[in-house]
């Protein structure tokens, strides 16, 4: 299998094999996010307001009245500068709500309307069939591998310890 130098015609091998690790990362990415910007850009959504939606979502299921912004940024996969203007912007398409708290009112829960709930409703066989269209090459064991490397790359010992 030609790897990353072949890919971006490098000519020479790369030098470091966590430099090539790292590039990997952000080609594959590249190549795997293109299809998903443009189904959520169909529905009028971008992969943070989605993943701000889909963490509202998990929390209604669990009981929850609402979610703190703060909960929201610390939460979501692709960290933004501005939670808040995120909010902003579900609250403004109506697929998300905020409400104060009656006993500490400084502390502003977010939640999910109706109509957010139906939007993910309505993405979530899409995405799914997406997902399964760009790792359908991979068996289940090479994609259980991958996602424990993932992780793995994400916290290294040194930070463990």
């Amino acid at each position: 299998m030609k790897g990353l130098q072949h890919e971006i015609g490098k000519r020479a091998p790369f030098e470091h094999p966590e430099q090539e690790a790292y590039l990997n990362l952000l080609r594959t990415k590249s190549v795997l996010e293109g299809e998903l910007h443009a189904l959520f850009k169909a529905r009028g959504l971008s992969e943070a307001t989605y993943n701000a939606l889909r963490i509202l979502r998990g929390e209604l299921r669990a009981g929850a009245d609402g979610v703190p912004c703060q909960v929201i940024g610390e939460r979501l996969i692709t960290r933004v500068p501005d939670v808040t203007r995120l909010i902003d912007r579900l609250e403004g398409a109506g697929l998300a709500k905020r409400a104060r708290t009656p006993k500490d009112r400084r502390v502003v829960l977010v939640s999910i309307t109706k109509k957010g709930l139906a939007a993910l409703d309505a993405l979530d066989k899409p995405l799914l069939d997406l997902h399964k269209r760009q790792f359908r090459h991979m068996e289940r064991s090479e994609l259980e591998a991958l996602n424990q490397l993932l992780v793995k790359a994400r916290r290294p010992k040194a930070l463990e310890e």
